[in-house]
């Protein structure tokens, strides 16, 4: 493999420095395998030891920035490709090596590089707002979470509606657009400021991103909304996702590339077990715990479980409840507006999305960036 991998590496990209490690390192050593010296690209074979090479694929993912792995696989495996793209492997190239298959790689990762005028910025912190069951509230609390952080911090918020069934924000705000997220992923190759900015609508402040109009033909074969977060990311200072639930692939690879999960569920007894069923699949998924937050929506103390006993239910700790409040949801409904601050919910929201800002940025500063494929990654690391 190494020197298949040598061979495309110096026909396609002359001069870029490569190292070899002979062996797989241990998970906690990968920051010091890879130096620190800005973006990088892995081929990681997974062949020879898949067990190992998924775990040190999971932490170059997850405890690197700038980093992009590309899996090695001795054939064409269906189980094989999906487990390494489940743990955060970019891409993945089959043997034999060909040039065609390492110039699709390249031009891949070569897309996800942030813009030159975002270079140097940190990335936004994103935000996935998932219903445990419908009706749970979920898209109510990612559209006004999305004003109280513009209003707390100022920062520039897009809201994206990443539902392609049922997505309802263009409903609650009373907008349309010509465009959706669809037209964002077919248009993902030509992304730029001008573009992106007919791609949304400006509503208080937030750039709002809006599902399809009409559903798709195919929903299923939805499945990467990389293309769209890539270039939110360097945008945009808190990108908030409002997806249709935390089942299918679609929805997992936001979960995946989210920051923080908020899981939306209600203090009934339904929407709790059906909360304990969508843990349950996130972490079958291998969806960290420590990203994800429980927020009970709809809370009356009188109705239900307390919070107290909804957290042993859940084997989690409640993040935040908001007060049930029907008239002041309605009334934002009817006037296509968020919450009124003032309001026992509009003040739940304010200090939802205060909890959120104020625990800080995890994104590390991006090290410089070359321009052009030659410039793709200072090191290159087998």
């Amino acid at each position: 493999m190494v020197q298949e991998i040598q061979r495309l590496l110096e026909a396609q990209l002359p001069g870029v420095v490569v190292t070899h490690s002979r062996s797989y390192p241990s998970p906690r050593d990968v920051g010091s395998l890879l130096g620190g010296s800005g973006p990088q690209v892995v081929f990681l074979d997974l062949s020879s030891d898949p067990e190992h090479a998924l775990e040190l694929l999971t932490a170059l993912t997850r405890q690197t920035q700038g980093v992009q792995v590309v899996a090695l696989l001795s054939g064409n495996d269906p189980d094989s490709i999906l487990r390494c793209l489940r743990a955060g492997a970019a891409d993945f190239i089959l043997r034999p090596f060909t040039e065609d298959q390492m110039e699709g790689a390249l031009a891949k990762l070569a897309r996800h590089q942030p813009a030159a005028d975002a270079l140097g910025k940190e990335q936004a912190k994103t935000i996935a707002v998932m219903p445990a069951k419908g009706a749970c509230g979920a898209t109510t609390v990612a559209c006004n979470l999305a004003f109280q952080w513009k209003k707390l911090t100022g920062q520039k918020v897009l809201l994206a509606d990443l539902d392609p069934l049922a997505g309802t924000l263009s409903f609650l705000l009373k907008i349309k657009s010509t465009f959706s997220f669809l037209d964002t992923l077919h248009r993902a190759h030509e992304l730029d400021a001008d573009l992106w900015g007919a791609m949304v609508t400006n509503v208080n402040g937030v750039d709002v991103l809006l599902s399809p109009e009409m559903l798709s033909d195919n929903p299923n074969e939805i499945r990467d909304p990389s293309p769209i977060l890539d270039y939110a990311r360097y945008a945009y200072d808190v990108v908030i996702l409002d997806a249709g639930s935390v089942y299918g692939e679609w929805n997992l690879n936001q979960a995946r590339a989210a920051t923080e999960l908020l899981l939306v569920t209600t203090n009934e007894l339904p929407a709790l077990q059906a909360a304990q069923r969508a843990l349950s699949y996130l972490d079958t998924n291998r969806i960290g715990r420590w990203k994800v937050r429980v927020i009970v929506n709809r809370y009356q103390r009188d109705v239900g479980l307390n919070k107290d006993v909804i957290g042993t239910a859940l084997h989690t700790e409640v993040f935040e409840s908001l007060p049930s409040d029907y008239e002041s949801v309605q009334k934002a409904l009817i006037e296509g507006k968020p919450v009124v601050s003032t309001t026992p919910l509009g003040k739940g929201f304010a200090q939802l999305a205060t909890k959120l800002s104020g625990q800080g940025r995890d994104g590390a500063k991006k090290g410089d960036l070359l321009s052009g494929l030659r410039g793709l990654f200072s090191k290159s690391t087998k």
